[in-house]
């Protein structure tokens, strides 16, 4: 029989949960390693100064060792001489004293001679024979690096729970330190589970998917600086599950599963979990992430993360990150970077649940807005695109358009992108950034219409654009006065794409044109509203006389964000045909039925042309690079006023 969710809790719940359970999550050992390989390691107590650090009084610069009065007043009219009594070298101790009329020469980073509490630099110096001429004077320290300026001895230079980097091991060689304690490792066990999952570089065939998450938790868990290995994928049977558990609990201090966590009849994970410990959780209080199984074995940890790749991160990053740090001995509660941002739309969320809502951050003149990612918890791609999250609390409806919300940072280095480029999709696109040299810009696929509502806004400084004006024909020039954007863009032509009906190889249902799509035996994936092969599809149903599609053509309201997604689903047969470029017709295999060329554009926000980053977007688009690589695309052609404005 199915199990029923027990009562679900709270991610803060859960963390306290396990914690009494285990009783205090504590680092499981404390070993002594080799400086050499300390990197990535967490300190196991607080690193104490042997030495000073520098150890002596020392140049700075090559020069002249002085006591500063014998110079002072020195200048290019009058300058100061003074007898050369001996040098000073790295390595060595140097017997010769400075003052009373007498200086030494000095190397950089050589000790300070007696006498001296200065160095003079050798270009404001001439020598003649054993004489020197000062040609400025130098204050009492100028030059030189006192004893101890950098590390005194007997100072904390690096605190228990430290992640040691090579900037710490840079201080710790120099403070003579050859080895040092750190918290041995947490050793994990890594297991994907499911009868739909193959490892990536097989052959995927229908049903199956690449599998995700055992790769990913694997990375994850060897940045936090723990010994994982990923131990394959498991199928959706209790007995398989049971035998390779056991067997890594003989091994590990923590198992890690993914899928199998739901209350369905075929999965297995709670179950297993139950038979060798305590289950202390079953179900969160948060989406995505609701299936998850958290259990202790005598002493030992086991994590059943859900099996969707966005809800296996999350979990992970809110609940088993912060267990294992503590495992690790990471002692830093603060887990992220917290910055804040204004929401880019309205969006319903919480409900009684806790969400947890990957976004994009776009950097605007009234500062930061994030995009929500909102891909479903299978996307494995969310997190990749995301710069971090927003968790919205179950006690919300909503989050308002413009609501100021708290962004966790993935990367503390997050630094906003060069270019946002905000619209519709088009593979095109990559092809000038490559040209251009903005590789790492920041692009959004929100259809033409909802790139034309960012540049209004100021998120976006570009917008792809494919509109078709059907008064005039044209595309694109009518968008500035119906966004009530007349004089504040520009628009650049960008190029034609041919446009069209894709099929199944051979067209197995011999469709032909738009009329076909009210057959009863033919399935339709559509576009986004908004997109511009949503309006050139609708156009074309009502010039063929299909004044309700919605109720006339199966799977209109079966919207598809990109050209490749409606690729995907005829390839993958849930759809018979759609609408979308001959270039993803290509890459899929498909057979494609014109329907026409269709004009892709990008409109530039005026106060945005002084940024560099948008000029060489714009110059890369008239470029004979581009211009030969676009081509190299099928279905795409290129225009008499390519790279022109043709607006604005």
């Amino acid at each position: 029989m199915a199990l029923i969710f027990h009562k679900m809790v709270s991610i803060e719940d859960a963390l306290k949960l396990v914690e009494e359970s285990l009783g205090h999550i504590r680092p499981l050992g404390v070993e002594e390693i080799s400086l050499i390989e300390a990197l990535g390691r967490v300190l196991a107590e607080d690193v104490y100064a042997k030495v000073d650090s520098p150890p002596f009084d020392r140049s700075t610069v090559d020069g002249y060792a002085v006591d500063a009065k014998d110079v002072y007043g020195a200048s290019e009219s009058e300058p100061a001489c003074l007898t050369i009594s001996g040098k000073s070298e790295v390595g060595s101790i140097p017997t010769a004293e400075a003052g009373g009329g007498r200086c030494v020469e000095t190397a950089t980073g050589a000790p300070l001679a007696r006498g001296a509490n200065a160095v003079v630099m050798v270009e404001y110096t001439k020598r003649v024979d054993d004489k020197v001429y000062v040609y400025r004077s130098v204050a009492p320290g100028e030059n030189v690096s006192q004893t101890g300026s950098d590390i005194t001895a007997g100072d904390v230079v690096i605190r228990k729970g430290k992640i040691i980097s090579p900037s710490n091991i840079a201080v710790l060689a120099a403070l003579g330190y050859k080895s040092i304690k750190v918290y041995r490792k947490p050793k994990i066990a890594v297991f994907s589970t499911g009868n739909e999952l193959i490892e990536p570089g097989q052959p995927l065939s229908q049903g199956k998917v690449y599998d995700v998450n055992g790769y990913t938790i694997t990375a994850m868990l060897k940045e936090i600086g723990v010994d994982a290995d990923f131990l394959g994928i498991l199928p959706d049977d209790y007995h398989v599950i049971k035998q390779n558990i056991e067997q890594a609990l003989q091994q590990y201090d923590v198992v890690v599963t993914s899928g199998s966590t739901s209350a369905g009849f075929g999965d297995a994970i709670y179950r297993v979990f139950a038979e060798h410990g305590a289950v202390i959780v079953h179900g969160l209080k948060l989406r995505p992430g609701k299936p998850t199984v958290i259990a202790v074995s005598q002493g030992k940890l086991l994590i059943g993360l859900p099996g969707f790749p966005l809800s296996a991160m999350m979990v992970f990053m809110n609940v088993a990150r912060p267990l294992i740090s503590k495992m690790c001995g990471i002692e830093d509660s603060e887990r992220y970077v917290i910055i804040k941002a204004k929401m880019a739309y309205r969006m319903d969320a919480g409900k009684g649940v806790r969400e947890l809502i990957p976004v994009q951050l776009v950097e605007t003149e009234e500062g930061l807005v994030a995009y929500p990612i909102v891909l479903g918890s299978g996307s494995a791609s969310a997190i990749a695109m995301a710069d971090g999250f927003i968790e919205i609390p179950e006690n919300k409806q909503y989050v308002e358009e413009y609501e100021v919300v708290d962004v966790k940072l993935l990367s503390p280095s997050f630094r906003p992108p060069p270019l946002n480029i905000i619209g519709s999709h088009c593979p095109g696109i990559e092809v000038i950034l490559r040209v251009a040299g903005l590789t790492t810009s920041k692009i959004i696929n929100v259809g033409s219409l909802g790139g034309w509502r960012a540049l209004k806004r100021g998120e976006a400084d570009i917008c792809g654009t494919h509109l078709l004006d059907e008064d005039t024909g044209k595309y694109n020039v009518h968008m500035p006065k119906k966004m009530g954007l007349e004089g504040l863009v520009e628009i650049y032509r960008g190029y034609a794409r041919r446009i069209g009906l894709l099929v199944k190889k051979n067209n197995p249902k011999n469709i032909r044109s738009v009329i076909d799509l009210v057959r009863k035996d033919v399935v339709f994936v559509n576009r986004l509203r908004g997109s511009g092969a949503r309006a050139l599809i609708d156009k074309l149903l009502r010039e063929a006389g299909i004044t309700k599609p919605e109720d006339t053509i199966k799977g209109y309201t079966y919207e598809a964000k990109t050209h490749t997604a409606v690729a995907s689903a005829i390839a993958q047969e849930r759809a018979d045909v759609g609408i979308a470029i001959e270039y993803v017709a290509d890459i899929y295999g498909l057979d494609f039925i014109p329907l026409g060329d269709e004009i892709f554009d990008f409109a530039v926000r005026k106060d945005r042309l002084k940024k560099a980053t948008v000029q060489r977007f714009i110059e890369a688009l008239s470029s004979e690079a581009f211009r030969s690589n676009i081509l190299s695309l099928r279905g795409y052609t290129l225009l008499p006023e390519t790279g022109q404005k043709v607006y604005g």
